[in-house]
């Protein structure tokens, strides 16, 4: 079973408290005040790494505790600080505070780290309130409590190009031709149950893309049938949107119509998705009327519709250069955006 979505109870350390203690010695039965301060407690971290594919861990123990900060001593001997705690999440996860509903986090890329939580200070111990005035005092401060929060964690798929299609159009078949990925799949709906990502290579070029393929969707997804919400989600972050669709029309299915209903889907769902690049991919082009549905979808779509065939090849090479030059484009946006800031 993949976890993409998961509630945590999270909790940072509590400081350690204070110490009351005088010094005791044979020759120096009135020894001033030697208390130590409790340590610091454990923070939380977020970090994100590549080699976490899921949220299993955090499914089946959602809840997680930094170490707290020990107590001051005699002596003048300070507590122990309570070691930190490190959560490590898929990369494109999403914290989100269950109480406000308010995203408070999100890792990026490998190796992103985020403090989520403090630790609690640690309580004072008596020597600390030692003055002119005061030689023997008697204060001391207990460790205050480490923050606390209940979190929401969300696996949003980061990809260049996201694969978005009907259960069976094509995609894992064509993410496997393209790529390394190697996603599971069968004559069924429903057969990727979770995004596979994968890396296209371009070697002549020096380039490289990395395309995810969305679990398939149905009418309706953007009310959350068939697990919609969970599948759209791994699209908001993809730069180019690849739509794929049967040219052979598999159980009497029109192409323009299941491209109309994905279209409509994804508007519903958010409409600034359609505010990407899209290109369309119409599969099995070596099919009986295969080439009279790509003339249709050609004639009524903007967008570039390129046929393929994931069996044949055919159109592949065409694909993969269009690909290329939307997502080369939208960095190039990207970054200029950023150098303007």
């Amino acid at each position: 079973m993949f976890y993409d979505e998961v509630k945590v109870s999270l909790k940072a350390g509590d400081g350690g408290d204070g110490c009351f203690s005088f010094r005791r010695a044979k020759y120096e039965p009135k020894g001033g005040p030697d208390g130590g301060n409790g340590g610091r407690g454990g923070s939380v971290f977020i970090l994100a790494d590549t080699n976490v594919a899921d949220l299993t861990d955090y499914h089946f123990k959602p809840i997680w505790k930094a170490k707290n900060g020990e107590p001051g001593r005699g002596s003048d001997q300070h507590g122990a600080r309570g070691n930190n705690l490190t959560i490590k999440l898929p990369v494109g996860t999403v914290v989100i505070d269950r109480e406000t509903e308010s995203v408070v986090a999100e890792v990026l890329e490998h190796g992103d780290e985020v403090l989520l939580l403090e630790g609690g200070d640690g309580g004072k111990g008596n020597r600390e309130f030692k003055s002119s005035t005061n030689r023997a005092p008697r204060e001391f401060t207990l460790g205050k409590a480490g923050e606390r929060g209940e979190f929401l964690f969300v696996i949003k798929t980061i990809a260049d190009v996201g694969l978005v299609g009907f259960p069976n159009a094509g995609k894992s078949t064509l993410l496997n031709t393209l790529t390394n990925a190697h996603p599971k799949m069968g004559a069924y709906p429903f057969t990727t149950l979770f995004p596979t990502v994968g890396i296209l290579e371009y070697p002549d070029l020096y380039e490289r893309i990395t395309l995810a393929d969305i679990p398939g969707l149905i009418e309706g997804a953007s009310e959350n049938k068939g697990l919609g919400h969970r599948f759209l989600k791994h699209i908001e972050r993809c730069k180019v949107l690849l739509i794929m669709v049967d040219l052979q029309g598999t159980d009497n299915r029109d192409p323009l119509g299941d491209y109309r209903i994905l279209i409509n889907e994804l508007k519903l769902y958010m409409p600034k998705l359609l505010k990407k690049p899209i290109l369309v991919a119409g599969n099995k082009l070596d099919e009986p009327d295969a080439e009279v549905n790509l003339k249709k979808l050609k004639a009524k779509i903007k967008s570039t519709v390129v046929g393929i065939s994931c069996l044949s090849e055919d159109g592949l090479e065409a694909l993969k250069s269009h690909l290329l030059d939307s997502v080369l484009s939208v960095r190039k946006a990207q970054l200029d955006a950023d150098l303007e800031e």
